[in-house]
């Protein structure tokens, strides 16, 4: 089984969708990531930065989950990252109401040296140069490294994304995201030219209407799995690439057939994160629940069909 290593804000959120809004929660890219992974059983370990005012029983949730939390520096004096935003009606677009960055404005990530050799590399959602100042300090090459990026970093970031592109081994952007990278409308099209990037796999998520794998002419395509209820969007895709890397850790079978295998269970734990508010029901999930809805999701794609 091998280590896997995350790089990504752990934050306060606060939240307002039509269903309700809650006061600062637990939130943060590496959090939605490490407890998703943290499902699979692998050894993993997450880079961030926290202020004083960070409560020490989230870390120790997070290390209950065997999730190292070394490399998460606490500045005793500084305040956590914090974001605010109220999602519309249609739980797919939100408004920013508020961006703190607080410590992580001066963030300089320090791998520890337990997974300075990690197999699997876990990128979240920052500035390219952090990203990159990750992957300089492995001691040995990766099996893989996923990158997370978004349209913020393509704006005012563009060269140092490009950069970092060429170093890494799968990207995971939305459709609005991809289509701007690449300059391309189709998403075979996009996928393409991001392949011509670096990325060897291209992940492209679709939101509540699935996400699609490309690799040098393989496609493959898994469906969201439809819910009754949607109370909160946040982390979504985070889980989707927690679940995704997860996965990829514990089995160690990094082929295109398995990665298949690896959207499917990113996207099954993605779906769980939506029905509570930030971290909640990542927290309590089951083992049990887990295998109950994957059995959904292969009813909802297999199918069988006379081709004579």
């Amino acid at each position: 089984m091998s280590k896997l290593l995350i790089v990504g804000t752990v934050a306060f959120d606060a939240i307002e969708t039509p269903f309700g809004k809650t006061d600062k929660i637990l939130g943060g890219a590496g959090t939605y990531i490490g407890l998703s992974a943290s499902n699979f059983g692998v050894k993993s370990g997450i880079v961030s930065v926290v202020g004083g005012d960070f409560p020490q029983e989230y870390l120790d949730m997070l290390n209950d989950r065997n999730i190292d939390t070394s490399g998460i520096e606490i500045v005793k004096d500084g305040k956590t990252f914090f974001w605010s935003g109220k999602y519309h009606n249609d739980m797919n677009s939100r408004d920013t109401l508020v961006t703190e960055l607080n410590v992580l404005e001066n963030f300089q990530p320090v791998v520890p040296e337990e997974f300075k050799d990690s197999k699997i590399v876990m990128l979240g959602n920052l500035h390219p140069a952090i990203q990159m100042s990750v992957i300089k300090q492995m001691t040995k090459k990766p099996a893989l490294i996923v990158l997370d990026t978004m349209d913020f970093w393509m704006n005012i970031a563009l060269d140092d994304l490009k950069a970092v592109m060429k170093e890494i081994d799968v990207i995971t952007i939305n459709d609005e995201e991809a289509r701007q990278l690449s300059g391309e409308y189709s998403l075979v099209k996009a996928a393409e030219v991001i392949h011509e990037m670096g990325p060897k796999f291209v992940v492209i998520k679709k939101g509540e209407h699935g996400a699609l794998l490309f690799s040098e002419g393989h496609m493959f395509y898994a469906p969201a799995l439809p819910l009754a209820s949607v109370f909160d969007p946040t982390g979504a895709g985070d889980t989707f690439a927690g679940g995704f890397t997860g996965y990829l850790a514990k089995t160690e079978n990094l082929s295109f057939d398995n990665m298949k295998n690896a959207v499917i269970y990113g996207s099954n734990l993605a779906s769980f994160c939506v029905e509570r508010f930030g971290t909640e029901r990542m927290i309590d999930l089951t083992q049990q629940e887990i295998k109950d809805r994957l059995e959904l999701f292969k009813s909802l794609t297999q199918f069988d069909v006379d081709l004579d």
